[in-house]
């Protein structure tokens, strides 16, 4: 019998349980669930999601986002800057928001189908015959989306990434949405004797934002398929693979098993709940953090505005300078924000209009630069006041500002904001990279932040490459090189197709240890890494 001989469902786990769990209802009395596995399970599809998003709340590693970074270090600045932990319960509040409304048109139109209501919801028939959108589903996505960030967020990913791959030779790298996966999946546990928390078949595939792996890519060409047309994240690299990926080849079958349920949803697209918790994370993103830099006085009035009034008022000139001018002087206040209209109009041409890109500038340059801006921040009510309106006027606009499709664009997904919403959220992202990620106030801290990622990943491979003292190195490290070295033997014993590169015992040995110290290394806090840091380095 294979693997998906018993069909696979919404509400499959990939495990049996024999025990029951901490987080179901004594009372729940709703028809049962069979599993992949042929079990039968004493709960609703409902109450199984529950217990997922349980599971997930009870995590570890759920727990260390309230120490990993946003974008701004809390250190210095107070406790109103968000991290991690705060900004996924806020992308999971949105999210639920969003998917309660998907939910309802649904509802509208299966009472509809089944004679009980006079009107058809048409967003609700495309919902339902995409596999549906349950609201608990998208919440747990919303709170599983940054399992994966590494000590320092975005910054550390980075460096993971580069040496993996240029010092420990590991093809893959590191990807903070692959962690997700394989932290859910393989590395979290229940105290069960199965890997991972054996979330439902909904839930899992409701993280795989990039639902491929990154070998998935290689060798794919731009004359194969043009950047506008791939799937966003995929990038345009054809000897290392996709930029932004999903599941690392450990996790790929769970991948599949978990896509297997959702057999509307085509090749490289986001289920519905995906979708939702994607368009909530960017709302989160795009107005939430602006809670952080107005607070912590990193967005000043006169730079901000001044390139967007710039750009406003020399539009047309700007449209027909040549690139190379507009490169060579970004400096100039509106060419930056030129820069980034030609970016998004050359990958995203199905949705992209610059004028609704000029009415996203304006409204942004009215309502941030000139609005909430334009009075400094001094921590007082009517500051406070300023900062709250201007989070809840926006988080509405763009929450109701939802299309759903049921042949989106590629680079679209079956939910997302509509044209107006799309292009808001593209001027707010440049103004949180241009005024506060690129700024070189942070330089200087990123640098530090950046030689600890990295000394700690070449201090372990060297603890662990000395034949001495290896075995005294922390355990849990000690186990993960054991079951990824094992799992990769098992990997290319059964899929070789999958493995790049060396596959013989050393080289999976030696990609064994890196996935393993990729592992424990990601798994730290911002202070844990830190901490570890100096007692790596720390000489007598």
């Amino acid at each position: 019998m294979t693997e998906h001989a018993i069909p696979v469902t919404r509400a499959s786990r990939r495990y049996a349980e024999q025990e029951s769990s901490q987080h179901a209802s004594l009372t729940a009395d709703t028809p049962d669930v069979q599993g992949e596995s042929g079990e039968i399970g004493d709960s609703s599809e409902l109450e199984q999601f529950r217990i997922d998003l349980e599971r997930i709340r009870f995590s570890s590693y759920f727990a260390r986002l309230s120490d990993v970074t946003q974008v701004v270090p809390q250190s210095g600045v107070g406790p109103v800057m968000h991290n991690r932990l705060t900004h996924s319960l806020k992308v999971s509040a949105v999210a639920r928001v969003v998917a309660s409304n998907l939910a309802g048109a649904a509802a509208q139109h299966e009472a509809f189908a089944r004679g009980e209501a006079a009107h058809d919801d048409e967003t609700g028939a495309t919902i339902v015959a995409l596999g549906g959108c349950d609201t608990i589903v998208a919440q747990a996505a919303a709170h599983a989306h940054d399992l994966g960030h590494p000590p320092f967020g975005h910054l550390g990913e980075r460096v993971l990434d580069r040496v993996a791959r240029e010092r420990l030779g590991l093809a893959e790298g590191f990807e903070g949405n692959a962690q997700t996966f394989r932290i859910l999946t393989s590395l979290d546990t229940l105290g069960r004797d199965f890997p991972g928390l054996n979330l439902t078949a909904a839930v899992r595939a409701s993280v795989l934002k990039y639902p491929w792996t990154r070998g998935r890519w290689i060798g794919v060409t731009a004359d194969d398929l043009p950047v506008a047309e791939r799937p966003r994240g995929v990038g345009n690299d054809p000897v290392n693979g996709a930029e932004k990926f999903s599941s690392y080849v450990l996790e790929a079958g769970e991948l599949e098993s978990s896509l297997a349920a959702f057999p509307a949803i085509g090749e490289g697209v986001q289920t519905v709940e995906c979708a939702v918790m994607d368009v909530a994370d960017d709302i989160a993103y795009a107005v939430h953090d602006l809670d952080d830099f107005t607070r912590a006085g990193v967005l000043q009035h006169a730079a901000v505005s001044a390139e967007l009034q710039t750009w406003l008022a020399k539009d047309t000139a700007l449209a027909a300078e040549p690139l190379a001018a507009i490169q060579a002087d970004w400096r100039r206040p509106g060419r930056s924000l030129e820069l980034r209209w030609r970016s998004m109009s050359r990958k995203d041409g199905w949705i992209a209009d610059r004028g609704a890109f000029r009415e996203a500038v304006q409204r942004v340059s009215d309502e941030l630069a000139d609005g909430l801006l334009s009075t400094p921040y001094d921590g007082g009510i009517a500051s406070e006041r300023a900062v709250s309106g201007f989070t809840r006027r926006w988080i509405e606009r763009l929450r109701s500002a939802i299309v759903v499709e049921a042949r989106p664009h590629m680079r679209g997904g079956h939910v997302r904001l509509n044209q107006r919403a799309w292009h808001e959220v593209a001027v707010l992202k440049f103004v949180h990279s241009s005024f506060v990620l690129e700024t070189p106030d942070l330089a200087h801290s990123q640098r530090g932040q950046a030689r600890v990622v990295e000394e700690l990943v070449l201090g372990f491979d060297s603890w662990l490459s000395d034949p001495v003292d290896a075995g005294r190195a922390p355990r849990r490290l000690l186990e993960w090189v054991d079951e990824a070295t094992e799992s990769l033997f098992e990997l290319s014993r059964d899929r070789p197709e999958l493995l790049q590169g060396d596959i013989t015992g050393t080289g999976i040995r030696r990609r064994g240890r890196a996935r393993a110290i990729l592992d424990y290394v990601s798994s730290f806090t911002d202070q844990q890494a830190v901490a570890a840091f100096g007692l790596l380095t720390r000489a007598g």
